[in-house]
């Protein structure tokens, strides 16, 4: 007879978007789905995320204290966690204390840091040089990091214009990023073949690189590596390997942008998955 076992516990140090899936949005109910309990520690809350057109009325909180109080919170509350994920921060400060949480929390605990902080071959706006130095700080302090190409590229401290074109390259760069096989990386956005996109891994245990595809979509959504990581993270929680929790990512994202394009969702509003999640459970 089989026992039930406790559910995975996920701190979640991303921000808040009142309009538009992306982030906490996404994380929480995929996490959920999965089978996951969700700690989430806010960097920051918008009143909607930053493609949405720009108003006289968009707002934006920043949440540093908040971030550094609720830390010193959890360990007053003796609180343990199988996972800590990180996304977005918004300061060299955040990176700071990010790395202090994974300091106090991190041991025994599966880390996995989304380095967001550009894409489409530039950083975000809110990122400095000095902030994307720090993330290399924080990367190093993961277990498994999941880069776009754009994000890839600054972490390697190499122009966008050469992101691998061919095998031999992409196997290249996965290895850079693993820091000498440190720690495992999933790099996110890889179109090796016409028509096809997907995310290449290679697993720090056992030295292995593999490669997920599935159709490429016309169009472009927001809050996708969101839902990537967010995926994979839950089946490597639930006991898959990375070249599983690889794929699956790969095939969820994939299949929730073709519905997103077939319901005619507007844009703005991220790829719509909520009527998906249970093929994920």
């Amino acid at each position: 007879m089989s026992h039930p076992r406790p559910a995975p516990h996920v701190a979640a140090i991303h921000d808040l978007s009142g309009m538009g899936r992306c982030a906490l949005t996404i994380v929480l109910p995929v996490l959920s789905a999965m089978g996951c309990w969700t700690s989430p520690l806010l960097t920051a809350w918008l009143s909607a995320h930053t493609l949405y057109p720009h108003t006289d009325h968009f707002l934006v909180r920043d949440l540093t204290e908040e971030l550094d109080q609720t830390t010193q919170h959890w360990t007053e509350l003796g609180a343990s966690f199988n996972a800590v994920y990180s996304g977005f921060v918004g300061s060299r400060r955040q990176i700071d204390l990010v790395e202090g949480f994974i300091d106090r929390f991190g041991s025994g605990a599966l880390v996995v840091v989304d380095p967001v902080m550009a894409d489409h071959g530039k950083p975000y706006r809110t990122y400095t040089p000095e902030m994307c130095q720090a993330m290399k700080g924080l990367c190093a302090k993961a277990d498994l990091i999941t880069p776009n190409l754009t994000e890839a590229a600054i972490l390697l401290g190499k122009p966008y214009e050469a992101v691998p074109t061919d095998e031999q390259e992409l196997h290249a760069w996965l290895e850079g990023l693993s820091l000498d096989g440190s720690r495992s990386v999933i790099l996110t956005g890889v179109s090796p073949r016409p028509g096809k996109i997907g995310a290449a891994s290679l697993d720090r245990d056992t030295g292995e690189i593999s490669v997920a595809l599935a159709d490429e979509v016309p169009a472009a959504f927001p809050g996708t590596g969101d839902l990537f990581t967010s995926v994979a993270l839950g089946a490597l929680l639930q006991g898959q390997d990375l070249e599983q929790a690889t794929a699956l990512a790969v095939e969820f994202v994939g299949l929730c942008a073709r519905h997103t394009l077939e319901l005619g969702t507007p844009r703005e509003q991220g790829v719509q998955f909520e009527d998906l999640l249970g093929e994920l459970i």
